[in-house]
Order: structure tokens, then C-alpha cells, then sequence
């Protein structure tokens, strides 16, 4: 039976630092969750770490842009690591060739940004998709639209042999009330039709592996034993925490609200049913991040 916690204070003392989701947990797309921010900058009060770890697409420095215009205060994090960063790497290190067909909307341009910690980074070029190696897909063009509208890019893709890089393996996203696709449902979409497709953020070990870089550039070395992941993605944020040995708290009034009949706590009964169904069991659940 999966123990649900009023509060992260709750069990904080059992660890040392958190890898936290961002949307759902510590934001709603739209704006900070009052509750959540107080949570974490409590954890920090205690000389604890946290590490924002997200599934954007993009940069961390971009993430923190986007967090202050979200009003999320910088005093409830120390840190923060992105699919984007990781599949950035992957890019420039050549996965996906030089000559690439991008997948995502103008704001999201920052990717392609010369990176550094690459040593010898090939030249990244922005191509139609005739004349690309391999796809970028950071996103829909369209994400209230069914990504099945792809499928004909995608049949000419698979018969070219492209790779999909996918810097984003969620699938869908609440924006608010408004629920979104993400570039986890095309990357999904294009492998069902029997392309390739690489993952680079949650549940995938390489964000991972750079959080735990990130935790380390603050100071000393933290076991996986005492590090606890918050998320509200069964298949992203849980799965992810399982397969790295890492104990998490599942958000159930996020993307499984409806599920887990979340009303400030989830009922006992449907989210052993939903964790039953999905295979995939948290160390602790709550409603929402408080």
C-alpha cells in the first residue's frame, strides 16, 4: 500500500535533496502553487538541496527565465536540470548528423545556442525535412491538435531512416485547465509506425545522470538512499525514480487527478488502482506538493 503524506516535512528529514518536477508540482503553467514553493523553501531551511528536474525541452538558463515569469522565487531551488540540456548534448555530439529538421515552436530557437560542454561540437544545421539527417523535436507545432497529423512527415521520415531526437518524453502537459501534447506523444507516434526514436529526459538515465552533476557542482557527494523524487508523471517522474533506485513522492492531483479521485488528498482505494494498473508503484503519494 503506497503511504500517503500530508506534507513533504513529513518524511524530509529521510533525505538530503529532492530532483523536483516543475510543471504540476511547482507550477501550473501558468502560475507558482503558493503551497509548493513554501515546501521546498522550507527543505532548503534546512540546509537540504533541490534540484529542479524538468522535461523541458530547453536550457536551464532559459527554465530559470521562464520560472520568474511563472513568479516562482528563486529561494525554493538551487539548481536545475533539463531534457533539453541532455538531448543539447546528445545533438552536438552528432546522434542525429548535422542537417536537421526542427520540431517545436519559435520560442524554442535557443536550443540550436552554441554549446560548451561539448568539446568538439559538430556544425548543426537547420534543413527541411528533404534534405535533414535526423529530427529535433522539441514539440508540436500545433499542441492542441492530435499528433496523428505528422504521421505523413513521419512515413517519409521512417523511410529515409531518420532518427527523432525527443527532448521532451512527455506526452501531454496541463497548462492550467488546458491540457497540451508534448513531443512525447510524436516521439511515441513515430516509433509505433517503426522509426527511431531517442530519449534524453524522464524517465531516461541520461537527465538523470546530469541532475546528480548538477547536485554534486553544489557541494559534497549526496547517496542515492537520500535523495527523494517529486513529480506527478506515473510514466515520467515515478518510473524514472524507480529505475535510477530513488525514492519518490507521486503528486496525484496533477496528470492523474481524475484517477486517483484527488480532491486535496487522493482516495486510498482508486490510487491502488491506478498504481496497480500502471505497474509502476511510488514510495509516498499527496495530493499536491505542500
Amino acid at each position: 500500500m503506497v503511504q500517503i503524506v500530508e506534507g513533504l516535512t513529513e518524511i524530509s528529514e529521510r533525505y538530503d535533496a529532492v530532483f523536483c518536477d516543475l510543471w504540476g508540482c511547482l507550477h501550473d503553467g501558468v502560475t507558482a502553487l503558493p503551497e509548493a514553493v513554501s515546501a521546498l523553501r522550507a527543505f532548503r531551511e534546512k540546509g537540504k538541496k533541490v534540484v529542479l528536474l524538468t522535461n523541458a525541452p530547453r536550457s536551464r538558463s532559459e527554465v530559470a527565465k521562464q520560472l520568474v515569469h511563472f513568479s516562482v522565487p528563486d529561494d525554493c531551488w538551487d539548481t536545475i536540470a533539463t531534457s533539453g540540456d541532455s538531448a543539447r548534448s546528445a545533438m552536438f555530439r552528432g546522434v542525429i548528423g548535422e542537417k536537421v529538421w526542427f520540431m517545436g515552436f519559435h520560442s524554442d530557437m535557443g536550443f540550436f545556442d552554441p554549446i560548451h560542454v561539448v568539446k568538439t561540437p559538430v556544425n548543426i544545421e537547420r534543413v527541411s525535412l528533404e534534405e535533414a539527417t535526423g529530427i529535433a523535436c522539441l514539440g508540436p507545432f500545433d499542441p492542441t491538435a492530435d499528433p496523428s497529423v505528422n504521421r505523413p512527415e513521419f512515413l517519409y521520415a521512417k523511410q529515409k531512416g531518420l532518427k527523432l531526437l525527443c527532448a521532451n518524453p512527455d506526452i501531454v502537459v496541463d497548462r492550467g485547465e488546458k491540457r497540451e501534447w508534448c513531443a512525447g506523444a510524436l516521439a511515441a507516434l513515430y516509433t509505433e509506425m517503426g522509426g527511431e526514436s531517442l530519449y534524453f529526459g524522464k524517465p531516461h538515465p541520461p537527465v538523470y545522470d546530469l541532475a546528480r552533476r548538477r547536485l554534486e557542482e553544489l557541494g559534497g557527494t549526496v547517496p542515492d538512499s537520500r535523495i527523494l523524487c517529486i513529480g506527478d508523471g506515473i510514466g515520467t517522474d515515478i518510473k524514472g525514480a524507480l529505475g535510477e533506485d530513488l525514492d519518490s513522492l507521486f503528486i496525484t492531483g496533477g496528470l492523474a487527478r481524475a484517477e486517483t479521485k484527488t480532491d486535496e488528498q487522493p482516495q486510498q482505494e482508486a490510487l491502488e488502482a491506478f498504481v496497480s494498473e500502471q505497474m509502476i508503484t511510488p514510495t509516498y503519494a499527496i495530493g499536491y506538493l505542500r
